[in-house]
């Protein structure tokens, strides 16, 4: 009996660790409780407060373990989706947008590291060249939409108008009126026509972004992710949230709502982002315990970012229309 002691003493004492591991930092304790899938149960209150603030919710990263045995079981849900997509001839599109370094690519690698490249595709544009930007501006994203039976995904899109080009001054006052304009209409046409169109919104906080690019400087390998825009952007903080939250007014709308995935975390975001993918569809042989619902603190949507902000109708303006 004595010898079984210290075994137990272990084990107990290894599952408080992985139960504080998962415990948010900024949670009342005696608020939380554990669902089946082992996320926090929180007030929708306290749910808002954990947008708005900006801060991450938990102390502690996924760990590698934990995480690969999830991901694997998600990807299979997905190439279920894929069958059905290719099956019942269904159009999928899905947009990756957030600041640089938030950890847009290495969730749509994730998405695609076991789906039939026939049938998924990822769409990463460069700059617009000369005839590109004599286009109407959709133009060159509307060539790479989906067929029946394809799912597209791309890493940025339409939104860098609202984004880089609005901060950095790519676009004119005019041009960015516009595009706040007509996306809307855009995108309502794209649902309407039988598209499914998913928007997600990497967010990262200031102190995360500057420490994968400081990473980013010293690993050769990486180093071609950091262009000049990037290193230009973190003295930009504040232009940048401004340009997202006027986005968030003007485009998050019922056709095409978007969906904010906290990922200071990358591999708690890969799945929260999966997750939330696969809980929105209703598809042959789907397991329903094992995709349950993502994680409140890591996934919400656009209100509970600008919810009550009083300064949007200023900040929507294009930063030269507000100077002149």
């Amino acid at each position: 009996m004595t010898a079984k002691q210290p075994a137990a003493a272990t084990q107990k004492a290894t599952a408080q660790a992985k139960k504080a591991e998962t415990k948010p930092d900024n949670v009342v304790p005696d608020t939380v409780s554990s669902d089946k899938g082992g996320f926090p149960t929180v007030s929708e209150d306290k749910i808002r407060q954990t947008f708005e603030n900006g801060k991450y919710p938990y102390a502690h990263k996924l760990g590698r373990k934990d995480y690969e045995a999830q991901k694997a079981k998600l990807q299979a849900e997905l190439l279920k989706v894929q069958r059905w997509v290719g099956e019942t001839g269904q159009k999928f599109v899905l947009l990756f947008e957030g600041r640089d370094a938030a950890g847009k690519g290495g969730t749509i690698k994730r998405f695609m590291e076991h789906l039939n490249p026939r049938e998924a595709r990822v769409v990463a544009l460069n700059k617009p060249t000369d005839v590109e930007r004599g286009q109407w501006f959709y133009q060159r994203y509307i060539q790479h939409l989906p067929t029946a039976g394809e799912m597209v995904f791309y890493d940025r899109s339409w939104y860098n108008r609202a984004g880089v080009e609005r901060v950095m001054g790519f676009c004119s006052p005019n041009e960015y009126l516009e595009f706040m304009r007509q996306t809307p209409e855009f995108e309502r046409h794209l649902s309407r026509s039988g598209i499914q169109l998913y928007k997600y919104w990497f967010s990262v906080t200031r102190e995360e972004q500057k420490r994968r690019f400081d990473s980013r400087k010293g690993d050769p390998l990486k180093r071609w992710k950091l262009s000049p825009v990037d290193v230009a952007s973190l003295s930009k903080w504040d232009d940048y949230t401004e340009a997202k939250e006027a986005m968030f007014f003007y485009t998050d709308t019922a056709d095409a709502p978007w969906t904010i995935i906290k990922s200071n975390d990358k591999k708690r975001a890969r799945i929260a982002c999966m997750r939330h993918f696969l809980s929105t569809i209703d598809y042959p042989d789907k397991d329903h315990e094992l995709v349950g619902q993502p994680d409140p603190l890591i996934v919400g949507h656009a209100s509970q970012v600008i919810h009550n902000a009083d300064h949007i109708l200023g900040a929507s303006l294009h930063p030269e229309q507000r100077r002149n």
